[in-house]
């Protein structure tokens, strides 16, 4: 892979809604935390959706956490999926054909929501119950 340089191919944009988070593996959690506090007490959203991918899952779920322990009575609904990746690579050297590489990533969506969500579903979350001090 030494005489091939990874080119960077476009993605076509999707538009994000106001209550969806993308996190990545590069954001700092206290900044995930601080946005979604504020869509639920400033902006009164009902739901917010975490999507990562990759590296960055594990993040999500802390991020969700703690989110779910700041404001209690919150429902959660996780999905997880994976997608395809193409990374290409143009050669350095003459003679060489560009290379494509495929790789699976996985993927999480954690739906946390104000608003009771579909008990069916497998990665249902019913609120956490705050116990009562004695």
């Amino acid at each position: 892979m030494e005489r091939y340089q990874k080119v960077e191919k476009p993605i076509p944009e999707q538009p994000i809604s106001e209550n969806e988070i993308r996190v990545t593996a590069q954001g700092l959690i206290r900044n995930y935390i601080t946005y979604a506090t504020s869509l639920f007490q400033d902006k009164q959203e009902k739901e917010i959706i975490l999507k990562a991918m990759g590296q960055a899952i594990s993040k999500a779920v802390a991020i969700a956490e703690i989110i779910k322990k700041r404001i209690h009575g919150l429902h959660q609904n996780i999905s997880t999926s994976s997608t395809t990746i193409t990374d290409a690579y143009e050669p350095i050297e003459e003679g060489l054909n560009p290379l494509e590489m495929k790789r699976q990533v996985s993927l999480i969506s954690i739906t946390l929501s104000t608003v009771e969500l579909n008990k069916d579903s497998p990665g249902y979350q019913a609120p956490v119950v705050k116990q009562q001090q004695p």
